[in-house]
């Protein structure tokens, strides 16, 4: 991980590009957080690839609920040469979360946007495939949003449907001209 030093003087080397940026920085248990501006994501990766970190580990998608901008998403980055880790943060509100795709220069995200947009619905302009990877086409809402209600109907999947069964409940359900011992 950078030290403190080091990611400050990564995070002065992008403000001194452009001064709107990078809104903060974290150090906190031996680990380097940049904060950015949304819509400046994607060269912000593109100067730390440069800087050596050129592996995209993972995205992740976030929710600070009831604080605004509310939805997060976190890249984290490794430096394999040097054995470095870094975090990229950002955050967009609800009402506008829109955040540009990292897929053509990181393929390593096109899933992983594609999780972010199913479970918590930030949007990645310009993603090649925006479906939704884990729930049905046809699901309304992002389950991993902490206001998201808890329990209600099992999701049925045409796939078991056709099998006649539904796994989620655990039970088969009777079938035609079958009997139940009374």
């Amino acid at each position: 991980m950078p030290d403190a030093t080091g990611l400050e003087l990564l995070a002065g080397e992008l403000r001194d590009a452009d001064a709107d940026t990078v809104l903060g920085t974290l150090y906190f248990r031996d680990k380097g957080a940049i904060d950015v501006a949304p819509s400046r994501i994607r060269e912000v990766l593109r100067f730390l690839k440069g800087k050596g970190y050129t592996f995209l580990a993972s995205v992740h998608g976030l929710d600070y609920y009831p604080e605004e901008p509310r939805l997060g998403v976190q890249y984290e980055l490794l430096d394999m040469s040097s054995v470095d880790r870094l975090t990229v943060r950002l955050r967009v509100p609800v009402d506008a979360p829109n955040v540009p795709s990292v897929t053509p220069e990181w393929p390593t995200a096109d899933h992983q946007e594609r999780e972010v947009w199913d479970m918590f619905g930030v949007v990645f302009d310009g993603h090649p495939d925006p479906r939704r990877i884990l729930m049905p086409e046809d699901y309304e809402g992002h389950p991993q949003r902490r206001d998201f209600p808890v329990g209600g109907e099992p999701v049925l999947f045409t796939y078991h449907q056709a099998q006649g069964t539904d796994y989620t409940l655990g039970v088969d359900p009777p079938h035609e001209g079958s009997s139940t011992p009374a």
